[in-house]
């Protein structure tokens, strides 16, 4: 007789091993479930991940002006981070200005806000997703997120555009062209421009819906291209994408396509097989390949073409549009280097009406008639930004100070312009809060007019002091710079020319340099040619050496410590408050004494320095502003509470710059060496400006 073996209490074995199979799958089985629900229900689920806000309340829309001519005081402002997420190269902070507000997309996310008085009114973000595109059309506006370190995971989100609420989502979609310098993918009439993972298909996706309303094959052997600065853009009725293309040499061409419809209305090849960068006005459609800048009209017809492989140098050319004349910003071919132009040019006949040299404007905007420039200094020799309210009619020209500070050469997002509602809108780049940096975004207003010109923001002339006069006869003998020549250098603000030196050069007489070469550059920050002006009282500095003198020269601030290490500053602290005056100088010329061991040894020949005198405010709050805005754009700015002025700050990789105010002026002092001459030159500044003679 056969049977199975038997276990312990009679139990078969082979029943016992299905039963143990049978429990192995169930443990499995129930890992897997726990697993799908946590990664569904935890780690994918909207209410850990997501911060959304809304709003329900109302919004007043702005007319299309922006300030009156004069002085620009600060209406309210906000600082936008940096984001660096997995991709690269979409690190950018961009804005936009529509039905009373002020919409800021970044990787972060979208932050909406009141355009009169950036209170904010609603935002999204998603933790662990970087936003990689925004767009909008009509009362919707749409976040494209990808999952960090999975491109593949992608989501469109759409949102009411004035409460925030969420109207849609949909899981795969890919956006069509999106730009890393706006983050901006065109969208209009309601339809959402989409593409396929090869980028070789237009598809149209329904705003309301976020269903897919047509699909349009691009030209044979064309597809998008992927990224770039500007790729694309787009109004309501029409957008425009740049195509990389195959032929018999490679190329890039233009076209345009009706977002309701999804048909083209005309395809235009450019002259590069670079990604251009696109914009589109009113009417305008420009494209800049590296080779030329073209305008076409509504048409696509070319009715103007500024030829060059800088002729919008690293970025689009500034342009605007206004009553069918298109005013833009170029670097004629040929030219010499940092040589800009603005012309106006008539659509669509190709006439150019007037041109003129301009400044290296960073960016413009158009409302109520006025063209709006944004120019990064008001002046060579002066600190602030500035505002040209330009007439397109004949390129006439007002001036006035913008109370911010931009560096041209700083990376990160680039400067923006808008005016609505009676505001200016400027958005510039930061190096602060560090180490990533920032968008400054300001909101300026009309401000006080003053008793002085609206190029100096109301301040008299007669209020700005002589920079060579700030540094005496025994402050030069205690900085052992006693026998160094001053060459003063004169500034003017468009039309007004300051009668006193705003720039003092200091340099050691021929026979004491020992061969040392000459540290001065001898051109200004916006590559101006420096302006002397002749001293209208004697100079702490000796008898004048006979012959020609020396060129003058200014070293603009310190922009390229925007790339180096920091370091700490090199001086013991000492108290605050002024400096205390020797006791071994002339009766009725006190200086602040040095402390002899600070930054190195005091024996060393004191190379070139400069002090300038960069801006006076009206009120001391304006100049702490302007201070501050300053040691913002800079990559390494250390505060100094050891020079005995109101606020100081030391600025680049070694202690070579102090900024300092004292009361409404600002004023930076810059030395070649040794280290620590710098601060004790800024300590007598502080002192004489405290205790003017």
């Amino acid at each position: 007789m056969g049977g199975s073996r038997q276990r312990p209490g009679g139990r078969p074995e082979s029943v016992g091993g299905v039963r143990v199979a049978l429990g192995l799958i169930s443990g499995v089985v129930a890992i897997a479930l726990v697993a799908v629900l946590v990664d569904r229900f935890v780690l994918g689920a909207e209410w850990w991940q997501v911060r959304h806000t809304v709003t329900a309340e109302p919004v007043t829309p702005q007319r299309e002006v922006g300030p009156p001519p004069g002085p620009l005081a600060v209406s309210w402002e906000h600082t936008t981070r940096t984001h660096h997420g997995s991709v690269a190269g979409y690190d950018g902070v961009a804005y936009a200005v529509a039905q009373g507000q002020v919409v800021t997309a970044s990787g972060r996310g979208i932050e909406v806000r009141d355009a009169r008085t950036g209170a904010g009114r609603w935002s999204y973000r998603r933790s662990g997703w970087t936003m990689l595109g925004w767009a909008s059309t009509g009362s919707r506006l749409f976040g494209y997120f990808e999952r960090d370190g999975d491109r593949g995971e992608r989501l469109i989100i759409a949102f009411d555009a004035l409460s925030g609420g969420l109207l849609w989502r949909r899981e795969g979609l890919r956006p069509a062209a999106v730009s890393r310098t706006t983050l901006q993918w065109p969208a209009g009439s309601d339809v959402l421009f989409t593409t396929d993972d090869e980028r070789r298909t237009l598809f149209g996706v329904s705003a309301v819906t976020g269903n897919r309303v047509w699909r349009l094959p691009l030209p044979r052997g064309c597809r998008l291209f992927e990224g770039g600065a500007r790729p694309s853009a787009g109004r309501e009725d029409l957008a425009a994408l740049a195509l990389d293309c195959p032929g018999k040499e490679r190329h890039s061409r233009l076209l345009a396509v009706e977002p309701g419809k999804g048909a083209v209305r005309w395809d235009r090849r450019l002259g590069s097989k670079e990604s251009p960068e696109v914009s589109m006005l009113d009417g305008v459609t420009l494209a800049s390949d590296g080779t030329a800048l073209r305008a076409f009209d509504g048409d696509g017809e070319q009715f103007g073409v500024w030829t060059g492989d800088g002729v919008c140098g690293d970025t689009m050319c500034p342009g605007v549009l206004r009553s069918d004349r298109l005013v833009i910003v170029y670097h004629p071919d040929g030219a010499k280097r940092g040589e800009t132009r603005m012309e106006a040019v008539r659509v669509p006949s190709g006439k150019v009406e007037w041109r003129r040299e301009s400044p290296a404007y960073a960016a413009l905007a158009e409302a109520g008639g006025r063209v709006f420039a944004l120019r990064p200094r008001l002046s060579g020799r002066l600190l602030p930004a500035a505002v040209d309210i330009v007439s397109p009619g004949d390129g006439g020209t007002t001036t006035a100070p913008a109370p911010i500070s931009m560096n041209p050469d700083l990376p990160g997002p680039r400067p923006w312009l808008a005016a609505a509602g009676g505001l200016l809108y400027a958005a510039v780049p930061q190096a602060a809060p560090r180490p990533d940096g920032a968008a400054r975004l300001v909101a300026l207003r009309g401000g006080l007019a003053g008793t002085g010109p609206a190029e100096l923001g109301g301040v008299p002339e007669a209020d700005w002091p002589d920079a060579c006069a700030l540094l005496e006869k025994p402050d030069l003998v205690a900085a052992r710079a006693a026998g160094h020549v001053a060459e003063p250098a004169a500034a003017t603000a468009g039309p007004v020319r300051l009668p006193r030196p705003v720039s003092c050069r200091y340099e050691p007489r021929e026979e004491e340099e020992d061969g040392d070469a000459d540290a001065g550059s001898g051109e200004d920050p916006d590559g101006e040619e420096p302006e002397r002006t002749e001293p209208a009282t004697p100079r702490p500095t000796g008898p004048e050496p006979t012959g020609p003198e020396p060129p003058v020269s200014e070293p603009p601030v310190s922009e390229s410590a925007a790339s180096e290490p920091a370091a700490s500053s090199t001086a013991e602290p000492e108290p605050t408050g002024p400096p205390r005056p020797t006791g071994t100088e002339s009766a009725g010329s006190k200086s602040p004494t040095a402390d002899p061991g600070e930054g190195g040894d005091t024996g060393r020949t004191v190379g070139g320095f400069t002090v300038s005198v960069r801006w006076v405010a009206r009120t001391d709050h304006e100049a702490s502003q302007m201070l501050d805005a300053l040691q913002a754009t800079q990559a390494k700015a250390r505060k100094r509470r050891d020079i005995g002025a109101d606020e100081a700050y030391e600025i680049g990789p070694a202690a070579g710059m102090i900024a300092l105010r004292v009361g409404r002026y600002v004023v930076v002092v810059e030395a070649d060496r040794p280290p620590g001459v710098a601060a004790r030159l800024a300590r007598s500044v502080a002192y004489r400006l405290h205790n003017p003679s």
